[in-house]
């Protein structure tokens, strides 16, 4: 079974930093394009980046000086490094792909962003 599973949101500081983590099982991350998406409350999902099999990764750039993006091929696993966080980050988090024309996304993980 293709799943993905985010894990690793919580209430933070501005400022402060967190990794989200993207596990997933059924497939190869390492085959397919995997991305970062995530949903602010009552608003629509905003896209942050794009990691690609050969390695090139596409970042919005608003976006792209905060958060970095990398993977453990071995563990089947990527992640979201993301710092000086502000309050407009709380959002739920989210990870994608398409494997074999199925849209795979997993359930979310949620960051708060608050003092």
């Amino acid at each position: 079974e293709v799943q993905i599973v985010e894990s690793g949101g919580d209430m933070v500081q501005p400022g402060g930093s967190l990794t989200l983590s993207c596990a997933a099982s059924g497939f190869r991350i390492s085959d397919y394009d995997m991305s970062w998406l995530r949903q602010p409350p009552e608003r629509g999902f905003e896209w942050i980046s794009t990691l690609r099999p050969n390695g090139t990764l596409h970042s919005e750039l608003s976006m792209k000086a905060r958060f970095t993006v990398s993977k453990d091929d071995a563990k089947n696993t990527m992640y979201l490094r993301m710092d000086s966080l502000k309050p407009e980050d709380t959002a739920l988090y989210y990870c994608a792909t398409s494997v074999k024309g199925d849209y795979v996304r997993g359930q979310g993980t949620l960051v708060t962003v608050s003092s």
